[in-house]
């Protein structure tokens, strides 16, 4: 099953490629603000109905080198035969765009990035046809977050690394330095990053944690029940629900006045404030009853 903190654990790399910036340094290769980084279809499915979807696939054109795909994977635990499918899909995509392939998983927990590192290979006796080696982001090379500067500066990759992390025991901790770091954003900014991280935390012990320290409106993530969608649609049913009160509370205040209007009783501007300033539709109703058979405009308020 696709869970919110798989698809945010591979998706971010679409919409966000510095996260990348572990990768590139340890391979030597130029930063990712120096290539042109283009999201390509992760469909690796043949002719033949057998489906394969490779997380996320993007293609990278340094500005020195030549270029190649980045296959990027989000893996929560470790998978019974998700070795053969890495290799297939390097070897697919590698036939698919005559490009070298970087296979790169995305793991929370330091077992499962054990396990991710491989190598997976394809071996007949001690013959080895093919080898598959995934380059690992997990809790030994993502960086933690550690003051609250980096946030500001690097808004994607602290809410990579905080989602990355969320299995560590200092995760509460590394929440709160986020949600401080995140006070330096404009209300959108701050709406996006936070729900990046809610989502991505979604299957995990400490949203509970995050959503405390969550205090703007809107959503990003449609339907996910975030917090940010949460405030918004229960804001927007009050909203109509006061609106709604609202527009009753005005038809009686004007029936009122007509009524009196009506019947030649004068209505001093104080008394018309006071009718039409009031919102209480009970209220409301009583000196409408009141008016169709007061002598005064004082009638209205009897037992006031």
């Amino acid at each position: 099953m696709v869970t919110s903190t798989h698809e945010t654990s591979h998706r971010i790399f679409q919409d966000h490629p510095e996260v990348l910036v572990p990768v590139f340094e340890a391979l030597g290769l130029p930063p990712p603000a120096k290539a042109t980084i283009e999201a390509l279809t992760p469909d690796a499915t043949e002719i033949k109905p057998l489906e394969r979807r490779v997380d996320t696939v993007l293609k990278v054109e340094p500005s020195e080198g030549d270029s190649f795909l980045i296959a990027v994977e989000a893996q929560t635990a470790r998978t019974r035969g998700k070795g053969s499918s890495w290799s297939y899909y390097v070897a697919y995509l590698r036939a698919k765009f005559d490009l070298p392939v970087l296979l790169v998983a995305v793991c929370r927990d330091r077992r499962t990035a054990s396990w991710a590192a491989g190598p997976f290979e394809c071996r007949v006796g001690s013959w080895t046809t093919q080898a598959t080696r995934p380059f690992v982001l997990g809790p030994d090379n993502v960086p933690l977050i550690t003051d609250e500067s980096m946030v500001a500066r690097e808004p994607a990759m602290a809410t990579f690394s905080a989602i990355v992390h969320s299995g560590s025991e200092d995760a509460p901790a590394i929440l709160g330095m986020v949600a401080r770091g995140m006070r330096s954003f404009d209300k959108a900014t701050a709406k996006y990053w936070c729900e990046w991280l809610e989502v991505g935390l979604e299957d995990t012990p400490v949203r509970d944690t995050w959503r405390e320290l969550e205090k703007m409106v809107g959503t990003y993530f449609p339907g996910r029940g975030t917090l940010f969608e949460e405030t918004y649609l229960e804001g927007k049913a009050q909203g109509r629900a006061e609106g709604m009160a609202e527009g009753r509370a005005e038809d009686r205040t004007a029936l009122i006045l007509r009524v009196l209007e009506k019947r030649g009783i004068p209505v001093p501007e104080a008394t018309r404030d006071r009718i039409t300033s009031c919102t209480d539709l009970d209220t409301l109703t009583l000196w409408f009853d009141r008016s169709l058979t007061a002598t005064a405009v004082e009638d209205l308020f009897a037992e006031d």
